[in-house]
């Protein structure tokens, strides 16, 4: 469970629909054309933008915002390192038996590589091509709510000038003013909403996760290559590090000095 994702929705939520109330009813907010005109529109602009494809993978974008972790960068250095000595002491086959056990399924992959004798040229290219294709997955599923963030405010000027246009053409009816001037003001606060307090940060929480996965992938990339090329497991080690946050390099080289 990511808790920096479950904290951020239910303080935004609950502090702005807390205000919201705090003025009187809050189902003076709820006006249900103006939740057809710019919930149903957004809705319907999206599927139309984007193929089925990538639509059914929303859900999982979603959740993944909600539940993933990210990547133990120190533990995978750790791993590579252990690896690079064994393949030292007794060679790159030796690591054939560690294949099973690797929750990971692209360190699982490129390590199958190693072991199957791939030519070091083929094993980056294949493993930079899966990159690239998980790097494209995760665009694709980032633009979803990148055009959601874009579409519901305009839908909302769009029920905004429907309620005005409403409201203008029946100025003699008093009471037509009220609920024309509601669609126009609610169907830009839902649409502002839409964007503010769900699309935009959901979109900004897969593009971080995501540019941390691809770092941890890079970082296995330089590790594989650099075992495969039979390097010395404290150069091995030296590389690896450069891809640690620099709290996380001081506390293993820390750990490290204590064992020493």
């Amino acid at each position: 469970m990511d808790l920096t994702t479950v904290v951020g929705v239910l303080m935004t939520w609950i502090l702005v629909l807390g205000a919201m109330s705090s003025g009187g009813n809050l189902m003076a907010y709820v006006d249900y054309p103006s939740i057809l005109i710019t919930v149903g529109g957004t809705l319907g602009a999206i599927i139309m933008a984007h193929p089925g494809d990538i639509l059914k993978t929303v859900g999982g974008a979603v959740k993944s915002a909600f539940i993933s972790r990210d990547p133990n960068l120190l533990a995978m250095v750790q791993t590579l390192v252990s690896f690079a000595e064994k393949a030292r002491r007794e060679g790159l086959l030796a690591l054939e038996s560690d294949v099973a056990d690797l929750d990971d399924e692209f360190l699982r992959k490129s390590i199958q590589l190693v072991v199957d004798g791939t030519d070091p040229e083929l094993v980056k290219a294949i493993l930079d091509t899966e990159i690239g294709i998980l790097e494209d997955r995760h665009s694709a599923n980032k633009a979803v709510f990148d055009a959601t963030a874009e579409l519901a405010p305009a839908y909302g000027m769009i029920g905004t000038l429907i309620g005005l246009i409403a409201m203008l053409g029946n100025l003699q009816d008093v009471s037509a003013l009220g609920p024309g001037m509601a669609v126009a003001l609610i169907t830009t606060m839902y649409g502002s909403m839409m964007a503010n307090m769900f699309s935009i940060p959901i979109s900004k929480k897969l593009a971080s996760r995501s540019a941390k996965e691809i770092v941890s992938m890079e970082l296995m990339v330089e590790g594989i290559l650099a075992i495969q090329a039979g390097e010395n497991p404290r150069i091995v080690e030296e590389k690896l590090k450069v891809f640690l946050p620099p709290k996380v390099r001081q506390r293993l080289e820390a750990t490290q000095k204590g064992e020493e």
